[in-house]
């Protein structure tokens, strides 16, 4: 099982600082929220996104890829009824697929709950039709760059579309490709009814990612979960990807969310 932390995490650590730093504390992956590059995407050239790839390659650290794909954006929405706007996200969530790529990464993971949330007289249903259809007009490109979607279900507390692991899952058959996948998060499952273990054995067949973070939105162990279950339900399953720390309390300091958490989840390992 291999480890990786998101790196909004070191908030305005330099990326070579950060970089050093994860690596000295054993992790050997990294995960790029773009709006810590440049809020669009497109206006990140070939120079920087080389230039960025060398400075994790030079850490010893792999790409793993990108999340919080429309954080920060304007005039992309996931669920929109409008068919321009659904072209135009589709068309972003391509060039953040090129992105990825040139990166050196492979996942991109779908979050981004305020561009996902149900918009006034919009239903789940038809939701999951528009979401369903912007995705679908990207596979092309996921296919061209070598880059599989992971869909992450979110908790109440985010929004209230794409709430549980089985509507990420019927969502991704709708889609109908390898190339759209699911991703699981920690924070996210506590709030569902089934327990965490189980979640991830029903969904194994469809994993590509995996967030690891507590309830109370710190790193792993910071909080009352108990990854020592949730890490042997991974192993069970032979989950091969990567693990990665994603926090959204950044009270306790970067060091120690960076360090403490890669210490408790060893400590967890079967």
């Amino acid at each position: 099982m291999k480890f990786a932390i998101c790196n909004e995490t070191f908030q305005d650590w330099p990326f070579p600082k950060a970089f050093e730093f994860a690596r000295q504390c054993g992790y050997e992956g990294i995960e790029f929220a773009p709006f810590t590059i440049n809020k669009n995407a497109y206006d990140i050239p070939a120079a920087r996104r080389a230039e960025v790839r060398t400075q994790a390659q030079q850490a010893g650290l792999q790409v793993v890829g990108l999340h919080w794909l429309l954080a920060f954006t304007e005039g992309y929405y996931l669920t929109s009824p409008e068919a321009d706007v659904r072209r135009r996200t589709s068309d972003y969530l391509g060039e953040l697929a090129r992105l990825c790529r040139d990166l050196g990464g492979r996942v991109l993971v779908l979050g981004s709950p305020q561009q996902r949330n149900l918009l006034p007289e919009v239903t789940h249903e038809q939701a999951m039709r528009y979401a369903a259809d912007v995705i679908q007009q990207s596979v092309p490109t996921f296919e061209m760059c070598d880059v599989t979607l992971a869909v992450e279900p979110l908790g109440p507390e985010e929004g209230d579309f794409l709430r549980t692991a089985c509507a990420g899952h019927e969502l991704i058959e709708m889609i109908g490709s390898p190339r759209c996948q699911l991703h699981l998060d920690v924070k996210a499952m506590s709030t569902e009814d089934t327990p965490i273990p189980e979640l991830i054995r029903q969904h194994a067949g469809q994993l590509a990612h995996f967030h690891a973070n507590d309830a109370n939105r710190r790193g792993p162990g910071m909080g009352e979960i108990d990854f020592v279950p949730i890490l042997a339900a991974l192993q069970e399953v032979g989950y091969q990807g990567w693990v990665s720390v994603e926090v959204f309390d950044y009270e306790p300091g970067v060091e120690s969310l960076v360090r403490d958490s890669i210490e408790y989840l060893r400590k967890c390992m079967p």
